[in-house]
């Protein structure tokens, strides 16, 4: 049999580290001034020649805030030329219309802006500046006056749990193409926000609410960072006797997709799995910007793909091959990414090897 080709269809590329917000869950713990290190103009190019020499992934342009970049647009176009998707996630504070449409020119075929509150109250809290949740509304009126597509993004917390519905509201008002509710993370800034995660049991009720929304809203709803969905969205097709569980986007991902399908590059090169699994699995600098040589070899890429691996449930759940759980959630409870997901309620039907 043919051994399984892994191949990168998302890369999240953290450009910069520097931000103009204080998100009390910022992956990054990120600050509004200047961090050494960061990659010159032509080692992002040197970057991109080696990604687009192997596979044609989706290039998500993060940070910090990507547009604090004076060279951002350059680094847009480049990979552009290269035949590579470019997508950016800018905080909105400038997003302008006329930033909209140089992003549009460059190649930038969509953004993500995060909403994750349902008023300036809620928004404004969680995001650390006031005034936050007006320029988020004013930047996806101006993406959108310009033509360019853009998704809202919300992380999940008991701060929000309760407002999920209007923020879905809120994003169709807008005109979002997509919404995606991201179950937070406790890394970063957000390992002090243990008190906020929602409990398992509220994890598989907003799982849940995903499922039975998909269908009658006018865009297209992805959670992230919930790899329990897959296994969700597959007992329910099964309750209503589908012969084919088969819709669009959720029949071709899996749950958790870092160091399968996705990875993440940090300001300074550092090569993970995601950006919530703080692991360094490789130096863009350290290998002459060889990443498709970290891709491939990368002992935590490797450990991560072998999923009979893993341990307790997820070791031997039916749905391993689709979900996968949270290797970042697991470490962050245990020290062991290849530790069962601490927030699944599910209790395999099959016996433990």
């Amino acid at each position: 049999m043919k051994e399984k080709e892994y191949l990168p269809r998302l890369i999240a590329w953290e450009v910069t580290r520097s931000c103009n917000l204080k998100c009390l869950h910022c992956r990054a713990d990120a600050h509004n001034e200047h961090y050494e290190k960061e990659f010159t103009t032509q080692e992002c190019f040197k970057l991109i020649d080696n990604v687009a020499s192997f596979a044609n992934p989706i290039i998500i342009l993060t940070g910090g805030e990507p547009m604090m970049r004076s060279d951002i647009y350059d680094i847009i176009e480049y990979g552009t030329n290269k035949g590579l998707r470019m997508v950016m996630a800018p905080c909105g504070m400038l997003v302008t219309e006329e930033s909209s449409r140089k992003m549009l020119k460059s190649g930038i075929k969509r953004i993500s802006l995060s909403i994750d509150g349902a008023d300036k109250k809620s928004h404004d809290t969680f995001r650390g500046v006031r005034g936050a949740f007006d320029t988020v509304i004013n930047a996806a009126k101006n993406a959108k006056n310009a033509g360019l597509e853009f998704q809202i993004n919300t992380t999940i917390t008991k701060h929000n749990y309760k407002e999920i519905d209007k923020i879905l509201d809120l994003a169709i008002e807008l005109g979002a193409v997509s919404f995606h509710p991201f179950l937070l993370v406790p890394t970063g800034r957000a390992k002090k926000l243990k008190n906020m995660e929602i409990s398992p049991g509220e994890y598989e009720e907003i799982l849940l609410w995903i499922y039975n929304k998909r269908e009658s809203t006018p865009l297209s709803i992805k959670p992230t960072c919930a790899p329990h969905y897959h296994r969700i969205f597959r007992q329910m097709e099964k309750k209503k006797e589908s012969t084919a569980v088969s819709h669009g986007l959720e029949s071709m991902t899996k749950g958790c997709m870092g160091g399968q399908s996705f990875a993440f590059i940090s300001h300074r090169g550092i090569v993970q799995i995601c950006g919530f699994l703080d692991i360094e699995c490789g130096d863009i600098r350290k290998e002459n910007y060889d990443f498709k040589k970290i891709w491939d070899s990368s002992p935590v890429f490797l450990n991560i793909r072998d999923i009979d691996q893993y341990h307790g449930r997820c070791g031997y759940c039916e749905y391993r091959n689709v979900c996968g759980g949270c290797r970042a959630r697991a470490y962050a409870a245990t020290g062991n990414y290849l530790d069962e997901e601490p927030y699944c309620v599910y209790q395999p039907v099959l016996n433990k090897k």
